[in-house]
């Protein structure tokens, strides 16, 4: 199959997303340890000990800066016994935020998407280690790694792999949860019927859905690529990979619906390059596995904003908004706004603006200002078909690539 060299380009709808996600990102989690903190110790967070937090919760700007834009939901006050000593408390408002992000955590069906990300590699278990950065990804709580093994034991179980290393397990293979996102989404499409075989085969020529930046889609070897490329057998995710040529277009679409697939897990579609890289191995993925975003831009989108690589699900978005909402992204989406209200009137009725957003008076286009719109750059790009890479080396491969 020969490839296309396309040049990557800016999308400015998806950068805008991910900028302010990341806020709303940094903002939920230290919610969620000052107030953690406030209930084993009854006593605020020093200061000191927030501002270490930074690369961690990915800010370009220092912790205690961040916190003191939102006194609406963080209270800055000096320490009971050192008054030099800034300490930061949830506000009221804060804690009911709080309160709501916790419970729908619980509720939601994190401990499914959960399973299915342990499904995805080889031995149906993964390191604790690489599973907390993506805890906020796929909506777990803070404390899955205990509470989820007692809530449903015949699924999950902690063990130690070698000394110092917890390791998550799947003790039973609920084969009912081994259909990707795109053999469902296929299997309830009517357009693609004429197959000659049935979506839900092994060897069905799936197509997954394109939405090329503005230009690519219409050139006719970009299109002659793709037709090539949707032709070859589709591999689920959840199958065992062992006998496919590693150097082979099938091993290449396999990889490209383990990628799909596990961003179709997350709540808002898109994931940090560095949590990818943990999780390598155990996915099978090629050592320089960033190369397939850049070279598939009709799936995947490659950001580089917030001085970090993100990885963006495509058709997860349109217009700025995810297409499926999940509630608790939908939720976040209401911190935000919070937050916002927050930085515009810090001295006009803080309470009453959460207690409003908090059931659901939030205006449409609040979350995408001047980017409201993500299709800028980008256009869709429909198949017919018929059956018939925190190494310091990779980064530097990476960038050259795109």
């Amino acid at each position: 199959m020969k490839k296309v060299r396309l040049k990557w380009v800016k999308n400015r709808g998806l950068d805008h997303i991910i900028d302010r996600d990341t806020d709303t990102k940094a903002c939920c989690l230290l919610l969620e340890y000052i107030g953690r903190h406030a209930t084993q110790t009854s006593s605020p967070v020093p200061a000191r000990t927030l501002s270490q937090f930074q690369k961690n919760l990915g800010l370009t700007i220092p912790v205690l800066r961040f916190l003191r834009r939102y006194p609406n939901l963080f209270l800055e006050s000096p320490h009971p016994r050192y008054p030099s000593l800034q300490c930061f408390s949830l506000s009221d408002p804060g804690s009911l935020v709080l309160s709501r992000l916790s419970s729908a955590a619980a509720s939601s069906d994190s401990h499914l998407r959960l399973a299915r990300l342990l499904m995805l590699s080889q031995s149906r278990s993964l390191p604790l280690s690489a599973l907390f950065p993506l805890r906020f990804d796929l909506g777990l709580p803070h404390d899955f790694s205990s509470t989820f093994p007692s809530l449903h034991p015949n699924l999950f179980s902690v063990s130690r792999r070698e000394p110092g290393v917890a390791v998550l397990s799947l003790k039973d293979y609920p084969a009912d949860l081994a259909i990707s996102s795109l053999q469902r989404r296929h299997l309830e499409s009517p357009s693609y019927r004429d197959l000659k075989k049935p979506p839900s085969s092994l060897g069905a020529p799936l197509a997954f859905p394109m939405r090329f930046p503005r230009g690519y889609g219409s050139m006719n070897k970009v299109k002659a690529w793709m037709d090539e490329f949707h032709q070859l057998p589709y591999i689920s995710p959840y199958a065992d990979p062992t006998g496919i040529d590693p150097e082979s277009d099938l091993m290449e679409k396999r990889v490209v619906g383990v990628l799909h697939e596990l961003l179709s897990l997350t709540v808002h579609k898109k994931i940090k390059r560095n949590y990818i890289r943990k999780l390598r191995e155990e996915f099978v993925l090629p050592h320089k596995f960033t190369r397939i975003f850049t070279r598939y831009p009709g799936i995947f989108y490659y950001s580089l904003k917030c001085k970090t690589s993100t990885v963006v699900l495509r058709e997860g978005y349109e217009r700025g908004k995810l297409v499926e909402p999940h509630p608790l992204a939908t939720l976040r989406d209401k911190v935000n706004y919070v937050m916002r209200t927050g930085v515009l009137y810090r001295d006009k009725g803080l309470t009453k603006l959460v207690l409003d957003v908090d059931t659901g008076h939030t205006p449409d286009d609040y979350d995408c200002g001047d980017h409201d719109d993500d299709d800028d750059d980008v256009e869709n790009f429909i198949l017919d078909i018929s059956d018939g890479e925190e190494d310091e080396e990779e980064d530097g491969d990476d960038d050259e690539e795109t």
